[in-house]
């Protein structure tokens, strides 16, 4: 029985060690959907102080020693940061939880690397107008993006060193802070001590073993018909019931997937789809919600076809290589990429897509599909990670482009009807409101992006 420090074991590679009495609170793994798991065991939870309610967690990680377990990401720190800072309050100065104190990352000279990249880029995705232009895009495209980019980040692209601290773990026993130790036993196999307590965290899972997924599905079978559209996410990256916003769609009875999230392997799993069926992911941007799943594609038999516009992919590229520490050609030896031309209708074999940009803290699009089939012409738009009628309006005032056909791109691409539309609802300065679609003419609007049950406003416009 320990005195000062407590410790659970949420699942196989992550465990929850508190040190109430010094203020930290260790989650230790961060494999996909961790974040998820620690809700769902009552480490994380809803608290109250001057009337706002936010959530508690963590405040430091520790990370695995290897980059890939069970062919999935070890360490995707991202949510847990993200949590963090937003969730927590910790990173919002004004918030009763607000801290100074920025998250810790331990780990690794290699993970710790990996990590500060990779998080750098899930923020910001690309980070200056010479990047941008480097995907082919004109001088005045770029300072549009760029414009707008710095409209999310509050004007400015932090250095990671700004918003995160890391301590790096050697052979030897390490003091983290007040009395904290942590020392490396060996490959994902670390000790903690506190006083007179001590722990071992063993951050591995069996050779044979895979990450599970924190919420159950049944099992369906999907027809591989000429035209479908498969409703295989809902959620966000928090929603501990559901997977995350995303969707199939088969067409002449191939599957495609339109952005993989976090356990997308489990979804195909309970969909009765093989991995090596894939025949393309279309990804939308590089958030982990949408982009996780990227590495249940990496060993099919064959490189998966990868579809996304330029400054799409040059983002997801540049995090997919700091997340492996390999270099960005090397994408390219695991994908078959396809670059797609945004605001115009790229023909795949009869399958049309137009990509939209949508405006985002990194380089997003919304996708529409549409082909004929025995005469009729079928529709699905694809809104993930998109903003209030509203925000968009407030952007293009301060931007000053209430004329600019950018503009009413973004803008046709939401709010044309179609068979099907799927649409972020999250509610946030960062994504969309149900409240926009109130008149929208599409035969079905699915809601999604969110963690809550739908109002009964929400029911009313969409399902």
């Amino acid at each position: 029985m320990m005195k000062h420090m407590q410790i659970v074991q949420v699942a196989a590679g992550l465990y929850w060690v508190s040190i109430p009495e010094v203020d930290f609170y260790l989650q230790c793994g961060c494999m996909q959907d961790s974040v998820k798991y620690l809700i769902q065991r009552g480490c994380i939870e809803q608290t109250e102080q001057h009337g706002l309610i936010y959530e508690t967690g963590p405040n430091a990680v520790l990370l695995a020693d290897t980059t890939l377990q069970g062919g999935h990401f070890s360490n995707l720190a991202e949510f847990p940061v993200a949590h963090m800072y937003f969730h927590q309050g910790k990173g919002l100065v004004g918030h009763p939880n607000y801290s100074s104190r920025k998250p810790l990352l331990i780990g690794s000279s290699k993970q710790i690397a990996a990590q500060l990249q990779y998080i750098h880029r899930g923020k910001y995705g690309l980070t200056s107008k010479e990047e941008l232009l480097a995907t082919g895009m004109t001088k005045e495209d770029a300072a549009f993006h760029w414009n707008m980019k710095m409209e999310f980040a509050s004007g400015e692209i932090k250095r990671i060193d700004q918003l995160l601290d890391a301590i790096v773990l050697s052979d030897q026993e390490i003091e983290i802070r007040d009395g904290i130790r942590i020392r490396r036993d060996a490959i994902n196999l670390f000790t903690i001590r506190f006083r007179e307590d001590s722990a071992q965290v063993d951050l591995s899972i069996p050779a044979t073993g895979r990450y599970p997924a924190p919420y159950p599905l049944g099992f369906h079978d999907v027809p591989r018909e000429y035209f479908a559209i498969v409703h295989s996410g809902q959620g966000d990256g928090w929603d501990i019931n559901r997977p995350a916003m995303s969707s199939i769609l088969v067409y002449q009875g191939k599957i495609y997937l339109i952005d993989a999230g976090p356990n997308v392997a489990y979804s195909l799993i309970a969909l009765g789809i093989g991995v090596n069926e894939i025949a393309g992911v279309f990804t939308t941007h590089c958030h982990d919600d949408h982009f996780a799943g990227l590495s249940a594609l990496m060993y099919r038999d064959t490189r998966v076809k990868y579809y996304a516009t330029p400054f799409v992919r040059a983002s997801v590229i540049k995090k997919f290589a700091a997340l492996l520490s390999r270099p960005e050609e090397d994408f390219y030896d695991l994908f078959d990429v396809r670059d797609l031309k945004e605001r115009s209708w790229n023909d795949l074999n009869g399958l049309e897509v137009r990509p939209v940009l949508s405006p985002h803290p990194v380089e997003t699009t919304t996708f529409q599909f549409r082909t004929h089939y025995k005469g009729t012409e079928f529709t699905y738009t694809h809104l993930a990670d998109i903003v209030s009628n509203k925000r968009l309006g407030s952007l293009s005032d301060k931007l000053f482009l209430t004329q600019d056909e950018r503009i009413d791109a973004i803008r046709d691409q939401y709010f044309s009807s179609a068979d099907i539309k799927k649409i972020d609802i999250g509610t946030s300065e960062i994504h969309g409101n149900a409240d926009d679609f109130e008149h929208d003419n599409s035969d079905r609007l699915i809601l999604a992006h969110t963690k809550t049950p739908l109002t009964s406003r929400q029911k009313e416009i969409g399902s």
